[in-house]
């Protein structure tokens, strides 16, 4: 018989959110590769238009919460916590199911749908929390 470790919620979520990131760095790196991608990059534009402040804020913004996630969800408060991944997810798995439709390479949509079904199960596993025995 094999021994298995019950791994606290707050481990588990931190665990998906660095998937989702691990996703998202990967996603960004075999773009890199698309053609034109570069040229885009040389000349400041972005999916979103011309690469300003504005759109480069908003872009890193997904990057820095993505990121974030990944430390609060061990050290916030369990309420608290529960609150901030099932908002959190169902805007991000909103976000990507969205990529997932607009984009036109394969290998982009398949990170989207799975970083969509991460955060998703982040979401319904934030939402059924585990409660304490009274």
């Amino acid at each position: 018989m094999l021994e298995d470790l019950n791994v606290n919620i707050k481990i588990k979520l931190s665990a998906l959110w660095a998937a989702v990131m691990s996703c998202y760095i990967y996603c960004d790196y075999f773009q890199l590769y698309v053609p034109g991608k570069l040229d885009a990059m040389l000349s400041g534009t972005t999916r979103f238009g011309q690469g300003d402040q504005g759109v480069l804020l908003g872009l890193s913004s997904i990057m820095l919460i993505t990121s974030l996630m990944i430390a609060l969800s061990v050290l916030l408060p369990a309420r608290i916590n529960q609150i901030v991944n099932v908002v959190v997810g169902v805007i991000m798995t909103l976000f990507l199911a969205y990529l997932a439709y607009i984009v036109e390479w394969y290998f982009y949509q398949m990170y989207a749908v799975v970083e969509a079904l991460l955060t998703l199960l982040i979401v319904i596993m934030a939402w059924r929390w585990p409660r304490q025995a009274r």
